[in-house]
């Protein structure tokens, strides 16, 4: 696979310099340069088969030969070694459960597959690899633990002090180890521009090898376009098209969606739901992307007033907006909807969800108003145990704590403060050398 920036300023690359160096060179992010649809034939195969099924005709068809097949099957068989269920909500709704990996996230199934790609290519490398990775939520915990432990490879996790759940946070600032974790005086785009910035600092280049485990990588990218053909596969051959519903923060898990359809998944649709910060479904409304500050919510992992992914999406569309229009509907709710759907689902169908995919069920709500005869699939991306202080209120009953999510209370908290400043991550990362 060849891959390109989508500034167009950077010569194509392979996998392996893609994911080691994250971000291109002229700063843009790495797409493939041209996604050739599977043949109709191999799709209708993957039907009724396992999730890593899936995910290794998928690898072959997307990285060709730059992997050889024991490798392949071994990071595939290694990184998908936990369900992924398609259950029934009811109402003909399905619920494509993410949150069954080690930290309970939608963001397991990318850092994982993008650990074992990272250890693979650097197998025969003495240089450390320090890897950057900002988060609202969810990421720091997916990559902390996907990384934990690994030989020659630390890992610095960014995230606004005082705007990530309690739990989310104790799961990746109680690791120690070659996990670091800085809390930025600030908001998420502080921590994602800090990030940005490291990138593009020319004295950390020379000093340090440096990569990220944001969704901005393919390696975390790509992983997630298997999920969605896994849920497509296992539905009954006679059903309608599917209508995805999406929660978005940084438009990576969407970008996944819409790279599986292109690669020749059918769907009908796909919702794009947020919460507050909503610039991509303006966006979708009229035309005008216009990013901002993000706004606090509930909805935490999806404060994010700028996405990165966006990017992505617009060069898979050649920033044709009424072409997006055609397979993405936006969808942004308050924290008063978000609080009122987890009640109103537990109250009608028993299930309690957490409030990124109440998010995505209220999105989806309004894609089957505009798509009655589509089958609705709503992608669940956390466990509801990390946000009980946000849903045992609207449930009325408490929320069981996974004993994986109670053993981290137990461990100390390693923290180092720090502004948003680019000359202050600088000289955190020095420090590491």
């Amino acid at each position: 696979m060849r891959l390109v920036s989508t500034r167009g300023q950077a010569p194509p690359t392979d996998l392996r310099s893609a994911v080691l160096h994250g971000l291109a060179p002229d700063g843009g992010l790495y797409m493939p340069e041209r996604l050739p649809t599977m043949d109709a034939d191999v799709l209708a195969r993957l039907s009724g088969t396992g999730l890593t099924e899936v995910a290794l005709a998928l690898s072959r068809h997307l990285f060709g030969d730059e992997l050889d097949e024991p490798t392949l099957s071994g990071i595939v068989e290694s990184a998908l070694d936990f369900p992924i269920p398609l259950v029934e909500l009811g109402d003909g709704a399905l619920v494509l459960e993410l949150f069954h990996g080690p930290t309970l996230a939608f963001k397991d199934i990318g850092a994982r597959f993008m650990a074992r790609l990272v250890q693979h290519f650097t197998r025969n490398e003495d240089r450390p690899l320090t890897i950057l990775a900002a988060t609202s939520g969810d990421t720091g915990s997916a990559v902390a633990q996907a990384f934990l432990g690994m030989d020659n490879v630390r890992t610095v996790v960014l995230f606004p002090d005082g705007k990530v759940s309690p739990l989310q946070e104790r799961q990746f600032t109680t690791l120690g180890g070659n996990v670091h974790a800085l809390a930025v005086h600030g908001v998420f785009d502080d921590c994602q521009r800090l990030v940005k910035d490291a990138f593009a600092n020319d004295e950390l280049s020379r000093r340090m090898r440096l990569t990220s485990a944001n969704s901005i990588n393919v390696g975390r990218l790509f992983p997630q376009i298997f999920y969605y053909v896994h849920a497509w596969a296992h539905l009954p051959a006679d059903a309608a098209g599917p209508l995805f519903a999406t929660p978005s923060g940084n438009f990576g898990n969407l970008a996944a969606g819409l790279l599986a359809h292109r690669l020749g998944m059918p769907a009908r649709r796909f919702v794009a739901a947020t919460n507050a910060n909503d610039v991509v479904p303006e966006y979708l409304a009229t035309g005008t992307y216009a990013p901002r500050p993000s706004i606090q919510t509930v909805s935490n992992a999806m404060d994010v007033g700028a996405p990165s992914n966006f990017i992505r999406i617009e060069a898979l569309y050649g920033g044709d907006v009424d072409a997006l229009r055609q397979d993405v509907v936006g969808s942004a709710h308050t924290d008063a909807e978000t609080r009122s759907r987890i009640a109103h689902v537990y109250r009608r169908h028993g299930y309690v969800m957490d409030p990124h995919t109440a998010v995505g069920h209220l999105g989806l709500e309004e894609g089957r108003a505009l798509h009655p005869d589509v089958t609705p699939i709503l992608l669940a991306t956390a466990h509801p145990a990390k946000f009980r202080e946000v849903v045992e209120p609207e449930i009325g009953a408490s929320v069981a704590l996974p004993p994986r999510l109670a053993a981290c209370l137990e461990r100390e908290r390693r923290v180092t403060e720090m502004p948003a400043r680019s000359e202050a991550l600088t000289e955190v990362l020095l420090g590491l050398e």
